[in-house]
């Protein structure tokens, strides 16, 4: 499947990746379906209060700058992107693959391990 540009990926997902960056838990938790999960480090989280859990570890876990470096779409409701981390993480760089699974306009499924 031939990369997309970002501004061609859903917006849920744009907008959930924006927020993420911008360490905003809000707007990222508003990309999400109310029964949303993410998995995550092999740990599922499941609905909002505990996805608001999961962003805040993730946002002050590491120091870190993130660089899309791939994406496509399956279809409509399935997308993945590939985000180059760096910093003070583990190994000092790795890219990890985003999978998203869509519902009602929404982030319904978000997996996230390594590329």
């Amino acid at each position: 499947m031939p990369d997309i540009p970002p501004a061609a990926l859903p917006a849920p997902v744009r907008h959930y990746l924006d927020a993420h960056r911008a360490h905003d838990t809000t707007t990222a938790l508003a990309s999400f379906t109310p029964d949303a999960t993410v998995t995550d480090d092999g740990t599922t989280h499941a609905g909002t209060a505990d996805i608001a859990a999961w962003l805040a570890r993730s946002y002050t876990a590491h120091t870190r700058t993130e660089i899309l470096s791939g994406g496509h779409c399956d279809d409509e409701t399935h997308c993945a992107v590939t985000l180059r981390l760096s910093g003070d993480i583990p190994g000092g760089e790795v890219d990890l693959a985003h999978s998203f699974t869509l519902r009602d306009g929404l982030i319904y499924t978000l997996t996230i391990a390594p590329a």
